[in-house]
């Protein structure tokens, strides 16, 4: 299982110079990857958590970031489908592949939020079959000569998109979703599948095997597929008995991503975004900075991979 890191994009380290430093300190250290995600709005009453009051954009802080390095790849986990038409996220993610190298991974999800449905002028009605839809026409405009596009949700007339994308046949595409139609959704028509942060070891050890199976079904080649989850660490000084999973010492946490590894995801990034202490905008930026250096020193690996000794607890 790949190890990658999250890059600070939410709350008061969300700084350009951290951004800079946080995501060439971990392509030095070997981090094979480095990750953002979308979130459009937050709570008035802060119910949404400290990481989703103040975050960047996603695709904007990746471009910014391609800019200042030059090997390690850049994710997103996920963009939230329905505030996007394709045609116009296809151009985005195609410049921003072509800009980095052809560096990019693409997370996609229909999100959760009936606020950031309303504030994009969309319906949160229909998802499943709108992100069929939505899917269909991306691949259609990456691959295609002469575009032509009739779907039930989205239209492209018959016309050209280029340049295509730097990889081939267009970056991969990662989907999010814990439902089964989602997880099907992702070994049909997907590169692989993005965990929920919330989901437990045994439940996604379940959900990878729908994806492989769905895949399967389809005439898709399962061991070709890739499992992403976010791990949101939060380094503390001791493990106490009711701590969650990914909070205490560092080897408390490295000990839990070994779970993890056991379940059969191909990698798994740390996201200390997550961790109030961090990615609030109302943590301390100078010490928020000084916990993640120390987090990515720590749990770096030379290969960039970290092999289970758990994973006998699942089988």
């Amino acid at each position: 299982m790949k190890i990658g890191f999250a890059a600070p994009v939410s709350g008061a380290w969300a700084t350009p110079a951290n951004l800079v430093h946080i995501a060439r300190l971990a392509e030095r250290l070997g981090y094979p990857s480095l990750w953002t995600y979308q979130r459009l709005l937050g709570a008035p009453d802060g119910s949404w958590g400290e990481a989703n009051r103040g975050v960047h954009d996603p695709l904007v802080t990746l471009s910014f970031l391609a800019a200042h390095t030059t090997r390690i790849r850049l994710g997103v986990a996920v963009l939230v489908m329905p505030l996007h038409t394709p045609a116009v996220l296809a151009k985005q993610i195609t410049t921003l592949d072509l800009l980095s190298g052809g560096r990019l991974d693409v997370g996609l999800g229909n999100g959760w939020a009936p606020e950031e449905y309303a504030a994009a002028g969309v319906t949160g009605r229909d998802l499943g079959r709108r992100a069929d839809d939505f899917l269909t026409c991306l691949k259609t405009l990456w691959t295609d000569e002469v575009v032509r596009h009739d779907g039930p949700y989205y239209r492209v007339p018959p016309t050209r998109f280029d340049p295509k994308p730097a990889q081939t046949p267009h970056p991969p595409v990662l989907l999010g979703g814990a439902a089964p139609a989602a997880l099907r959704r992702a070994g049909r028509l997907c590169d692989g599948w993005v965990a929920s942060s919330k989901a437990d070891p045994a439940a996604i050890r379940d959900a990878i095997a729908v994806v492989r199976a769905a895949a399967e079904e389809a005439g898709r080649d399962p061991a070709a597929l890739r499992f992403v989850c976010r791990a949101p660490v939060r380094l503390r000084p001791s493990a106490g008995a009711d701590q969650p999973a990914l909070t205490g010492p560092v080897g408390k946490i490295r000990d839990d991503l070994e779970v993890l590894a056991g379940t059969g995801l191909t990698e798994t990034f740390l996201d200390p975004n997550f961790d109030p202490e961090v990615g609030s905008p109302d943590a301390e930026a100078g010490r928020a900075l000084e916990r993640v250096e120390l987090l990515l020193g720590e749990l770096a690996t030379p290969s960039g991979e970290l092999s289970s000794r758990a994973a006998a607890t699942l089988a």
